[in-house]
């Protein structure tokens, strides 16, 4: 099933072009049921049960027309290269029927610097759903694909997992710290994404639990890691590769802003707090990764409401700045 639903052409570009389509076939579902043993898993019964009641259609959104980027440019400077791809990725499919297609990236770098976060801003963008694969406490590819039904404790894979339970059929997925796949030479983690990273055999994907193909090419591939070397090559060669630098001086601050923004906008207690700390307190947290900043913040803004202030001081973020300098060897 394959429905589009246009929106006039006056309307904001905030508000994305929507459609359906089937990540997966019903009928395949209730003919698997139909063939189920006496002597099945309960949780794989419980599964197609679901599946039929949630039925195979889900969401596909495209922003309608090229969207401001500017807020992303300034809260994410270090990414402005793979911003500008995509960027002219949308513009190639925002005045035609084309569904939205971005090509799998690999963002390297080192640690804190706001890959996952970024993961996470592009599926705001992108109006879509928003998945997450640790793979640095992965031992096996069944975390990606699903366990045979036929194992004690089987369960789907997270990837079957985002499109069962999210509303999207082009979520964005990101396989955070695939350097750090562990795993023997039976199960390889990575396994599975030599076909979901490429769009012709992302079609039938099959979880090794469910054993019903799902439609999986539309999804948005994002890999972060910090060492490109223990990546395998083949996984490489499917994802366009970005070299994340730490964010200079300047940048720092945009991020630190940003940060704080986020944090304040999102609590109730934050709104008592100004939408702009001091510029001095700003400085001070652009000292920090922008993985430390957020923990620092909190922090600070707790340190502020215990001494009864409602806005951040340097004080607020003195003792997180004692400790980093001890990390790091000052």
């Amino acid at each position: 099933m394959n429905a589009t639903v246009n929106f006039p052409a006056t309307i904001s570009t905030s508000i994305p072009i929507a459609g359906f389509k089937d990540v997966y076939d019903v009928a395949a579902v209730e003919n698997a049921m139909l063939q189920l043993t006496s002597s099945a898993s309960e949780a794989l019964k419980s599964t197609y049960e679901k599946m039929l009641r949630l039925g195979g259609a889900r969401l596909t959104v495209k922003p309608a027309g090229v969207p401001s980027m500017n807020a992303l440019y300034q809260d994410l400077p270090n990414f402005t290269e793979v911003l500008d791809d995509i960027k002219k990725h949308i513009a190639l499919v925002s005045d035609s029927r084309d569904a939205m297609e971005l090509p799998p990236m690999l963002l390297l770098g080192k640690p804190g610097i706001g890959k996952t976060h970024f993961g996470k801003r592009l599926s705001q963008l992108l109006s879509t759903g928003f998945g997450f694969v640790s793979m640095s406490s992965m031992t096996a590819g069944w975390v990606l694909s699903g366990s045979s039904s036929q194992w004690k404790n089987a369960k789907p894979g997270k990837v079957f997992d985002t499109f069962l339970n999210g509303s999207y059929a082009n979520p964005v997925i990101l396989v955070d710290e695939i350097d750090k796949a562990g795993g023997d030479t039976q199960y390889d983690p990575l396994g599975p994404l030599y076909a979901l990273l490429e769009h012709d055999t992302a079609t039938q994907f099959i979880d090794e639990f469910v054993e019903v193909p799902i439609d999986a090419a539309d999804a948005v591939w994002i890999a972060t890691a910090n060492d490109e070397s223990r990546i395998p090559e083949p996984i490489l060669n499917r994802m366009n590769v970005y070299h994340i630098e730490p964010p200079d001086h300047d940048g720092a601050m945009h991020i630190a802003q940003a940060v704080y923004g986020d944090i304040r906008n999102s609590h109730e207690w934050g709104r008592r707090f100004p939408e702009h700390p001091q510029a001095d307190v700003l400085a001070l947290l652009a000292e920090f990764s922008p993985r430390e900043m957020r923990r620092v913040m909190f922090n600070a803004f707790g340190n502020a409401k215990l001494a009864g202030r409602d806005e951040i001081e340097e004080a607020d973020i003195a003792g997180s700045r004692a400790k980093q300098k001890q990390r790091i060897g000052f």
